[in-house]
């Protein structure tokens, strides 16, 4: 069990999850030319409170996290809802190549900082994308460490000039990128601290 198997149950119950992701939904309706005729993924995609926002705007969506109780949850709420054009999988693609299809949207929210190995992540949504497909990425500014605090296993954050020139290493052009959100955070001393968001979008070559 990984820790967002552990903080499923009450990941929905924090309104700045859902207030982050409004504010990443409605940037990303402005920054990309979305359209009912594409195929987007969601990677990491928690509980899929952003795919939810995002629905109306899409032909499908896929739902891609590696913890299990988000995927559960992320399930039980279709039904209930009766959403016909969001779909799951259990799946961890920073150690396996997906090979079931291609997307014209890839996005992703929070996510790319717990992950390791940024090169090859990269590299996989680029074998993903169909040609002039869109990537979208929402993650931290560059920060001191302090969002997670000691023992945390990632990145601090992202410098998004480095971050774009490893995307366009990878096949990616046409650059945009904002501030969209920011999450106070408090602290242990009980100071609240801000961290910005960005919006970073590319296009596949």
């Amino acid at each position: 069990m990984n820790e967002f198997d552990i903080k499923a149950t009450g990941w929905d119950d924090n309104p700045m999850h859902w207030n982050r992701s409004r504010a990443i939904a409605d940037e990303m309706q402005r920054m990309i030319p979305l359209s009912t005729s594409m195929k987007a993924l969601e990677f990491g995609a928690g509980t899929g409170i952003l795919s939810f926002m995002l629905k109306e705007h899409l032909r499908e969506i896929t739902l891609m996290d590696n913890s299990i109780e988000m995927v559960k949850i992320i399930k039980d709420k279709i039904e209930k809802t009766g959403v016909s054009n969001l779909n799951t999988i259990y799946f961890d693609l920073e150690k396996n190549d997906y090979l079931e299809g291609k997307f014209d949207l890839i996005f992703t929210q929070m996510a790319i900082h717990h992950v390791i190995d940024i090169e090859s992540i990269i590299s996989r949504f680029k074998k993903m994308l169909n040609p002039n497909g869109f990537l979208a990425i929402a993650d931290l500014y560059e920060e001191d460490g302090s969002f997670h605090g000691e023992g945390f296993v990632g990145h601090n954050g992202f410098d998004v000039d480095e971050l774009t020139k490893v995307l366009a290493k990878y096949g990616f052009d046409e650059f945009a990128h904002k501030e969209c959100f920011v999450v106070n955070r408090e602290m242990a001393n009980g100071e609240k601290k801000p961290f910005p968001v960005f919006l970073l979008v590319a296009k596949r070559e």
